[in-house]
């Protein structure tokens, strides 16, 4: 068809994810390792003087119904390097065994503190209860589910004696559950691209936007500034974005690594995606608008990492759809040949960024297995996630579903919406 035709066939590949997800990645990517091998001495001071303050650590972890999680987290945790820490879990409402379990293992030394709320408040009430509780200086959020390498807690919290200037920072989440099904293979190559890889790059850019609920380390003087957590779903970004507000950095730091099971089949991963979608709209649509505006709250590596996450994860999002009504309409001949040659292009995208990620993660040839099902990430992002995702953006923009959101209690939710939150 020519060079011209061509790009004009396929220029939302050329002009949108190919320089964003691709060779962004790339050469971000290359200055990270340069960086990191010309730094690794202030790196190695940074943790020498962590170990010689010792500070006290305070470990939250809010949750329902994690009885069966609680002892291989809380022997997981037994295992770590770094052991100046208080281990705090609060019970949010649960009605199975978990106040059984957390009180017998706070019996035999290995929870310092178990707290309950009889009636469920939500997870950021679990979650700002346990801070109210807490001693360190660092605090230090986990979920349940979670287990992590031995040396977890010292890697998420040397970056804070790298740079005075780290407010929060984010720690690395891969998959445990890798083999359990097609669903769970996907999102494992998913979390290592969008997760160790792309919070590398955003990370070094000074846009890194969401610290993991999961795995997040904050300083406790700032929590206390920012009265922690706000009511979700999307808490994690909400309170990331809170703290840079303040004026501090965001890091994430990919040595500290923590693995999670995610969801098993397509239909629970889609209710997943949905309530963790609508919090773009919710918080930096809505809450946090201001930091688009002439404001105090204006700074430009704010403006750039929430125009960066609207636009690619929203705007563009419903522009792909004008796209493709264009090609129907005006290239309805070629479809078929246009439909394979974008199939071809995403799929080479995502081998050359599954190589990349080999390149950061943990233990990469045991990842290699995975390269048989690289193929399917161009149906699974490209149609799968991208349904998902315009589904949830459309709902919260037109009705506010989250605020109908079961993962919070009504009560929690008509607060939230009362103080427009």
């Amino acid at each position: 068809v020519g060079l011209a035709k061509f790009l004009r066939l396929f220029w939302y590949y050329f002009l949108v994810e190919a320089p964003r997800y691709l060779f962004m990645d790339f050469i971000v990517l290359m200055f990270y390792f340069i960086n990191k091998r010309i730094k690794r001495k202030k790196w190695a001071e940074a943790k020498r003087k962590f170990f010689e303050e010792r500070p006290l650590v305070s470990v939250i972890i809010p949750g329902k119904n994690e009885g069966k999680h609680i002892y291989k987290l809380a022997r997981s945790l037994n295992e770590q390097t770094y052991k100046n820490f208080e281990l705090i879990i609060v019970d949010d409402g649960s009605d199975d065994d978990t106040p059984i379990i957390c009180k017998d293992l706070q019996k035999h030394g290995f929870i310092d503190l178990f707290l309950r709320n009889d009636v469920r408040g939500g997870k950021a009430s679990a979650a700002n209860l346990a801070l109210r509780y807490t001693k360190g200086k660092y605090i230090i959020h986990f979920d349940a589910d979670c287990s992590f390498n031995r040396d977890a807690i010292e890697n998420v919290l040397t970056p804070f004696y790298y740079n005075p200037k780290i407010g929060a920072v984010g720690g690395n989440l891969e998959v445990r559950n890798t083999d359990e099904s097609l669903a769970t293979t996907l999102q494992t190559i998913e979390y290592m691209k969008s997760i160790t890889t792309g919070r590398i790059v955003t990370s070094h850019l000074g846009i890194y936007a969401i610290i993991s609920g999961a795995f997040g380390a904050f300083r406790k003087d700032i929590l206390d500034q920012v009265n922690g957590w706000d009511i979700g779903p999307g808490l994690d970004g909400d309170i990331t974005m809170k703290i840079r507000k303040k004026g501090y950095k965001i890091h994430f730091e990919p040595s500290a690594t923590g693995l999670t099971s995610v969801p098993r089949n397509f239909s629970i991963l889609a209710k997943q995606r949905l309530r963790w979608d609508k919090s773009i709209v919710r918080f930096r649509v809505r809450k946090h608008r201001d930091v688009f505006l002439p404001s105090e709250s204006f700074r430009l590596s704010n403006f750039v990492s929430s125009g960066e996450n609207i636009l690619f994860n929203v705007i563009l999002n419903f522009h792909w759809y004008l796209y493709g009504l264009d090609i129907i309409f005006n290239y309805s001949q070629l479809l078929m040949y246009i439909f394979l040659m974008n199939q071809l292009m995403y799929t080479t995208s995502n081998f050359l960024q599954f190589f990349m990620a080999l390149t950061v993660v943990e233990k990469p040839r045991q990842k290699l297995k995975l390269l048989m099902y690289v193929p399917l990430m161009a149906i699974y992002n490209g149609y799968f996630l991208r349904i998902v995702r315009t589904i949830a953006h459309t709902r919260e923009l037109l009705f506010r579903s989250s605020y109908n959101d079961p993962w919070n209690p009504p009560k929690s939710s008509n607060q939230a919406r009362r103080l427009k939150i």
